[in-house]
């Protein structure tokens, strides 16, 4: 079986976490993939001992994984190759093997199967809460991602192009703000660089599409620090210092202190001369 090549940001993402999986399970082999065109294509192995899972393709609803990722929750086949209630498409691969207990954890985004982690043993192993735990944790991981990802895509694909920032109307530039705002709040979220530069990218165009001008040179010299922006950016949808706290995990003391050096910069003795002096600049849509 040959499996179609997956993008390689999902590629590296369900190989990190296999690789973080292998190393604090019980398991001593785990492998995974993502769903593509109805199948589930493995592409990150640790731990295994010969090549029979190598570029194994799963078709959704087929075999243990298969039926993991249909029914969205883990499935446990204790003897594999005993078990009745699995189709066993794939006994070539797996107890080729020599996989005895075989556990299936889907990677379930909006109430859709993305994908599935698979921990294998080469005994027969009981799998208690303890022993599985680490699987729904990388598996969450992973979801959590995908999510990311997808909002990331979303809101590029609704951004507008800047040539018609023009004819923005009022309530089409507050859901430009909302969106910034939404935004900054994800990328605080992440560690993913690559993900962070997709999202300054998108901000960047949503500054751009609802800019009414350009700075003056004396202007651009103003620069906010990220956690700066990330709070006058809440700032600018009228929440209160603990809503802005909440929305980005900050305390309320924290966020106090971030909007005085924010309004220390921008030379502006309100928050709301503040948000407005920065939109001037360019630094908020």
């Amino acid at each position: 079986m040959t499996a179609l090549a997956a993008p390689e940001n999902d590629a590296q993402l369900v190989s990190r976490a296999v690789d973080d999986l292998a190393r604090s399970t019980r398991f001593p082999v785990v492998f995974g993939g993502l769903e593509s065109q109805g199948s589930v294509h493995v592409t990150a192995i640790a731990g295994a001992r010969s090549h029979s899972i190598d570029d194994l393709v799963v078709r959704v609803g087929r075999g243990l994984g298969g039926a993991a990722m249909v029914e969205r929750r883990p499935r446990l086949a204790l003897d594999y190759r005993t078990a009745r209630t699995i189709t066993h498409d794939y006994d070539r691969a797996i107890l080729g093997e020599g996989i005895a207990t075989l556990f299936a954890v889907p990677i379930v985004t909006e109430g859709r199967a993305r994908g599935v982690l698979y921990c294998g043993s080469w005994s027969q192993a009981p799998v208690g809460d303890l022993v599985a735990r680490p699987a729904f944790r990388a598996a969450d991981a992973i979801s959590t991602e995908l999510r990311i990802r997808d909002e990331v895509q979303r809101r590029l694909t609704l951004a507008p192009a800047p040539e018609s920032a023009a004819g923005l109307s009022p309530a089409a530039r507050e859901d430009l703000r909302e969106s910034f705002a939404e935004l900054r709040s994800i990328a605080a979220t992440i560690d993913d660089a690559d993900l962070r530069a997709r999202l300054a990218a998108i901000e960047r165009r949503l500054t751009t599409v609802a800019g009414d001008g350009a700075a003056s040179a004396k202007d651009a010299e103003v620069q906010l620090s990220p956690r700066e922006l990330d709070v006058l950016a809440c700032c600018a949808l009228g929440s209160t210092n603990a809503e802005i706290g909440a929305a980005l995990s900050l305390k309320e003391g924290t966020v106090k202190s971030y909007l005085q050096a924010a309004m220390a910069k921008l030379d502006a003795s309100t928050r709301h001369a503040a948000v407005a002096r920065a939109r001037r600049l360019g630094l908020l849509p």
